[in-house]
């Protein structure tokens, strides 16, 4: 008998093709599956969702057999850690396979906002520019100093990448970092005061909550530039949106938001600002090799093995 999983969210369709053929799935983002959950509630061992959704404890409570919660992502700030391990409930995530797509982003939205990408296109598709309306000169990122705030797997290929395009790299990170010869710096607004671009990839927990500031939005300065590709709860957002609006930064590039997908509306109005609706992963191959990640934590779980990228 196939055992009973919940699959939060969508994921790729050869990947459910799979979980269906393993398991008996129950789709929670299906309303037609409502009654179905609540009465398998109580046989229901595996829990697969995202980092960008989690698992609330009061999920975790209704499903007593519950064992292994597969995120199939990096992100595990929607999920209780101490919490699930108190109830025998592994959590795993899927490490080191989205590290180059979330990179790329992270230098796609940098190039975007230096070199006027999106204002270059608002201008093209309006016709502005068959009218003769000449467009302001961009910036190139040789040269200039990028600070990677969180040295993580992220945080060293977004800085190998920016070493590429001939930047400079210094880093914070809240622990001690002995295997890289980038300068580091003591805190993250001394870090900002050191840098032109300045590319937040820490993990988001209560401890990182809005540390990315006003006081590091001003190190950062007039011409300095934000990327986020970590998650919206790291930057103080009213902070951000009036620092763009004033001109105290030049520019951010966000993948990420606070309440995402419905974001504050401002950010749509800042011509100054490239964004993404939350894309760091989102690649064919990568979201493949995410699926099989979690296909695999799940096979290793049910077989009574600990499940090889557990986290908690």
């Amino acid at each position: 008998m196939k055992p009973d999983i919940l699959l939060v969210e969508p994921m790729m369709p050869l990947i459910e093709a799979k979980l269906d053929d393993a398991y008996k799935v129950h789709r929670l983002y299906d309303p037609a599956q409502k009654q179905t959950i609540d009465a398998a509630a109580g046989s229901i061992r595996g829990v697969v969702t995202g980092g960008g959704t989690g698992l609330a404890n009061d999920w975790i409570e209704r499903l007593p057999a519950l064992g292994i919660i597969a995120i199939n992502g990096v992100g595990t700030d929607k999920v209780d850690l101490p919490f699930a391990r108190a109830n025998n409930v592994h959590v795993t995530t899927t490490p080191g396979v989205l590290t180059d797509d979330v990179a790329d982003i992270g230098i796609a939205l940098m190039l975007a906002v230096m070199r006027r990408i999106t204002e270059g296109d608002r201008m093209v598709r309006d016709g502005r520019w068959a009218k003769g309306e000449a467009f302001p000169l961009g910036s190139s990122p040789k040269g200039k100093r990028l600070g990677i705030l969180g040295l993580g797997q992220i945080g060293r290929a977004l800085s190998r990448r920016g070493e590429a395009f001939g930047m400079s790299v210094r880093y914070y990170n809240r622990s001690p970092v002995t295997d890289v010869n980038w300068s580091a710096c003591a805190t993250p607004v001394e870090l900002a005061g050191d840098s032109d671009v300045l590319a937040v990839c820490i993990a988001a927990s209560s401890a990182t909550r809005n540390i990315v500031d006003q006081p590091v939005l001003d190190a950062l300065g007039k011409s300095g530039i934000l990327v986020n590709v970590a998650r919206g709860t790291v930057v103080d957002e009213d902070a951000l949106v009036q620092s763009l609006k004033s001109g105290k930064i030049a520019g951010a590039g966000l993948d990420v938001f606070v309440g995402e997908p419905r974001i504050r509306p401002e950010f749509a109005s800042l011509p100054n600002t490239a964004l993404m609706p939350h894309q760091g992963s989102a690649t064919l191959e990568t979201r493949l090799a995410m699926g099989e990640m979690v296909l695999a934590n799940l096979a290793a779980y049910f077989a009574g093995e600990k499940p090889p990228t557990t986290v908690n």
